[in-house]
């Protein structure tokens, strides 16, 4: 019979093996690749990718003489007011179908569009050249083509400039006194008082290009068009007295004053040089 303690460390010595063996299969065995987290591209989106945001009508035009870019709260009435034109051109010159669909970016033209003119067709191959008349049939002496084609002037660019012919004598429209004065940021016209069913008189002669009651903050408004240069405008009315394309008279009544869209009886009064507001006072006669 092998003694205990001989047993004993027969055992440990075998343990001892197994774990060894263990440890050099463990080291010889190929090891796994580490797991790795996925990737996630998040990188913005290219232009190519995403989807393109489309720009409003008229958007290349934006910035340019004769454009108007669309500001929150517009309509084409006041855009012809700004601009000095007549909200029905606007439409016309946009082919706009529906006059109240305009949105907040949009450009449009508000001047009149350049007439198209024809190019001159080629000469056709094979015609003979003309001759050149002499002097005596033209009256004038002649002059060498190239010379001639040289000093022909180009036609000279539209002029801002307001001719004095556009300039015009306004009388007051309402006889009562100024009560509002003339501000450019905060009242773009003078206040004339009086009671109400009083006349309102056409300042000049012109045209009736808005009457009716969509501008938000005039009431019952008339819009007078004088020339390419002068619109005057009639607001807070209690009746209206002409229709639009309507030509009037200088001194000749338009309306009622009233308050419409006001705390009081009132006539609210503008002049517009080229669409931007001036004081009225420097444009009517002295009382």
């Amino acid at each position: 019979m092998e003694p205990i303690e001989s047993r004993g460390r027969t055992g440990t010595l075998g343990l001892t093996l197994l774990l060894s063996a263990l440890i050099l299969a463990g080291c010889a065995a190929p090891r796994q690749p580490a797991q790795r987290a996925p990737v996630v591209d998040r990188s913005p989106v290219s232009a190519t990718t995403a989807a393109a945001t489309p720009l409003p009508p008229g958007a290349e035009n934006a910035g340019k003489p004769g454009y108007y870019t669309v500001r929150p709260g517009d309509t084409l009435i006041r855009i012809g007011l700004e601009t000095g034109q007549n909200w029905r051109d606007i439409q016309a010159w946009n082919g706009l179908v529906n006059p109240n669909v305009i949105e907040v970016g949009q450009v449009l033209r508000v001047v009149p569009p350049e007439p198209v003119v024809a190019a001159a067709p080629p000469p056709m191959q094979g015609t003979a050249a003309q001759p050149v008349p002499s002097s005596s049939a033209q009256g004038r002496p002649l002059t060498e083509p190239s010379t001639s084609a040289a000093a022909s002037p180009a036609p000279a660019p539209a002029t801002t400039q307001v001719p004095v012919s556009e300039e015009i004598r306004f009388v007051w429209p309402a006889s009562g006194p100024v009560i509002d004065g003339f501000d450019e940021a905060r009242n773009k016209g003078v206040g004339i008082g009086g009671r109400a069913g009083d006349p309102v008189l056409a300042a000049a002669d012109g045209r009736v290009v808005y009457a009716g009651a969509g501008l938000r903050g005039y009431g019952n408004l008339i819009i007078l068009k004088h020339n390419n240069t002068y619109l005057t405008a009639y607001a807070h009315n209690q009746a209206l007295l002409v229709r639009e394309d309507q030509t009037v008279r200088q001194g000749q009544k338009i309306a009622e004053m009233g308050s419409s869209d006001t705390d009081r009886v009132k006539l609210h009064f503008e002049v517009r040089r080229q669409g931007k507001p001036v004081d009225p006072l420097n444009h009517l006669p002295r009382r």
